[in-house]
């Protein structure tokens, strides 16, 4: 499918799969290239929460983009993420229900065209540019900033047991950081938009080959989905590409200015000029914010009395500067790890599992063995014994029979109660006790007495 916006033309394919374990897909994805907007969403919450909230993610993403920058598609997933809280707040049944997003989108600066990324969770975007696969967007995941901390290596986050905790997403809180960039439309060029579904099952230099390897979008969409099943399929897979038809010339001029030809003189009075509020950080056309006070970095030395005066107050107000970026960074960074506690409070006291209170089975509110120092909550015990449950439901219930919601729970106890009632039935014993007979001899020698007989 193509798209043209101004002078870039895009063409892009998309495609999304239960995969081989789940039941319900809770992955939606967004494709509007008539406001030239795309986007991939993860849902996540107990029974139905998470495909609700991606579906709401989606939908409101698609109707309230219409601000075509880089602050327009933030706001668009900010008011995607209102819409998806006040939906759990307003339904109990959909409480604490999320969704990660990562969206790309045509934006409009300074009269040119650029293509905006944005995501909040660990869906992710990539760019498969030259031959090369560079990851775009950054994770909000608790492995991602031990990762980044250098406490975890790439290899060991890929198998991590809490790979799975976000510490950002959309629907949980009532506000939401979304990370935000723009970046240059080059021909040739292609971006994958993903769901965990697909890396978690397909390594990047296999992602990588088939992004060279198929031509047409959609099909290197249906192919990278078939080998996520392949590589084993145990979550929602979703994948969307857009290529880069046509740049409107951007490629060629960048060809020729590094070959040392000049490509535009001083622009005429009117014309477009640079930004201050971006700046190429020479990344393959990467854009990146930049603070419109910045100052040079060189220090400056003084020649007389005067001049000593003027450099004290330059450094001290490099220092005021310095001191505030300090208070806020801890600000962030306080925020940051806040929401990462909240998050991991908040998953590792959600759901239900079947458990043991000794040798009965019960149900448990939380996760089996616990999280952290969240420990599971006893929420009621049934007169279902172990010994009385078959072999492979005991081996479940010994390790944690994890349950997206408390009703699912009881039924799940009471399918094991049914089957070991089959296998096992109680019995009731009789016992047949003969009917005693008492006889009263009459003391001897009193008329009518009989003597006793003795046995034979």
């Amino acid at each position: 499918m193509t798209a043209r916006a101004g002078r870039t033309r895009l063409r892009w394919g998309g495609a999304t799969d239960v995969g081989r374990v789940r039941t319900d897909n809770q992955d939606q994805f967004v494709a509007r290239d008539d406001v030239g907007l795309w986007a991939v969403a993860d849902g996540m919450g107990g029974h139905r929460g998470g495909e609700v909230a991606s579906e709401i993610a989606c939908d409101t993403l698609a109707r309230v983009f219409d601000h075509h920058t880089i602050d327009g598609l933030v706001g668009a997933i900010e008011q995607a993420n209102t819409a998806v809280y006040r939906a759990g707040a307003g339904d109990p049944e959909l409480s604490g229900m999320g969704t990660t997003v990562v969206a790309l989108a045509v934006v409009a600066h300074d009269d040119d065209e650029l293509l905006a990324l944005a995501n909040v969770g660990d869906s992710r975007g990539y760019r498969w540019s030259g031959g090369d696969l560079d990851q775009l967007t950054t994770d909000h995941s608790l492995v991602a900033d031990l990762v980044r901390e250098g406490s975890l290596s790439p290899d060991e986050a890929s198998v991590h047991p809490q790979r799975n905790i976000l510490t950002r997403v959309l629907g949980v809180y009532e506000d939401v950081p979304v990370d935000a960039f723009a970046v240059e439309p080059r021909h040739g060029d292609r971006y994958l938009l993903c769901s965990d579904g697909l890396y978690n099952e397909v390594p990047e230099d296999r992602i990588a080959t088939v992004l060279r390897r198929v031509a047409d979008p959609t099909d290197a969409a249906d192919e990278l989905v078939r080998l996520a099943r392949e590589g084993g399929g145990r979550d929602n897979i979703t994948v969307v590409i857009v290529d880069v038809v046509d740049d409107g010339g951007r490629a060629e001029s960048a060809s020729a200015a590094l070959a040392g030809e000049p490509t535009r003189a001083v622009p005429a009075a009117g014309g477009p000029r640079p930004s201050p509020a971006y700046a190429d950080d020479g990344s393959a056309g990467r854009v990146v914010r930049q603070r419109r006070d910045a100052t040079p970095a060189e220090d400056r030395y003084a020649e007389d009395d005067n001049d000593v005066e003027d450099a004290s107050r330059q450094v001290s107000r490099r220092r005021r500067r310095l001191t505030w970026r300090v208070i806020a960074f801890i600000l962030v960074l306080l925020a940051v790890v806040g929401g990462a506690l909240a998050t991991i409070q908040w998953y590792g006291g959600s759901g239900y599992f079947v458990g043991l209170d000794g040798d009965q089975v019960a149900i448990f509110k939380g996760r089996p063995g616990g999280l952290l120092w969240i420990e599971p909550k006893l929420v009621e015990v049934s007169d279902l014994d172990i010994d009385r449950v078959p072999e492979a439901p005991r081996h479940d219930i010994e390790g944690g029979k994890q349950q997206p919601s408390l009703e699912d729970a009881r039924r799940y106890v009471a399918n094991v109660s049914e089957r070991a009632d089959e296998l096992d039935p109680p019995t009731t014993s009789t016992t047949t006790t003969a009917p005693t007979t008492t006889t009263t001899l009459a003391p001897p020698g009193l008329p009518g007495a009989t003597p006793a007989s003795t046995p034979a």
